[in-house]
């Protein structure tokens, strides 16, 4: 009998919020986002864009939650470390160009950006906190 066992739980922790993160970003996009797209008669090339742009995140998140699930259950090692500080910049560059452009296009829209960017401080603070572990 194999036993498996958690060695990291805030990779675990990351990785089911990732999961989490992917789920929500795609509903959003579905239900919010891209409908109002298609009401504002946008041309097809410009919504077949923004759409996989869109889903290009929720399958990051997915990876994401993938990576982290499989680290914490692995010892402390320099390869999930990197794999970690290399998401750790990935999220932190979204967040910059998330505040970036809201801020270069409509800065009284940079409240809206509130829970995403706690969301995403919380989700690096998890990552780091389990690098340290």
């Amino acid at each position: 009998m194999v036993k498996i066992k958690v060695k990291n739980f805030y990779y675990l922790t990351a990785g089911i919020l990732a999961i989490l993160f992917a789920v929500t970003h795609a509903w959003n996009g579905e239900t919010v986002v891209l409908p109002k797209l298609h009401m504002e008669g946008i041309s097809v090339d410009i919504l077949i864009i923004f759409t996989y742009v869109w889903h290009i995140i929720t399958v990051e998140n997915l990876v994401f939650s993938i990576a982290f699930i499989v680290m914490s259950f692995f010892k402390k090692g320099s390869k999930a470390q990197f794999t970690a500080w290399m998401i750790v910049t990935i999220l932190l560059v979204r967040l910059i160009v998330i505040l970036g452009i809201t801020m270069l296009l409509d800065r009284t829209g940079l409240s809206d950006t509130l829970i995403d960017s706690i969301a995403i401080i919380v989700y690096v603070a998890l990552i780091i906190l389990g690098t340290k572990q």
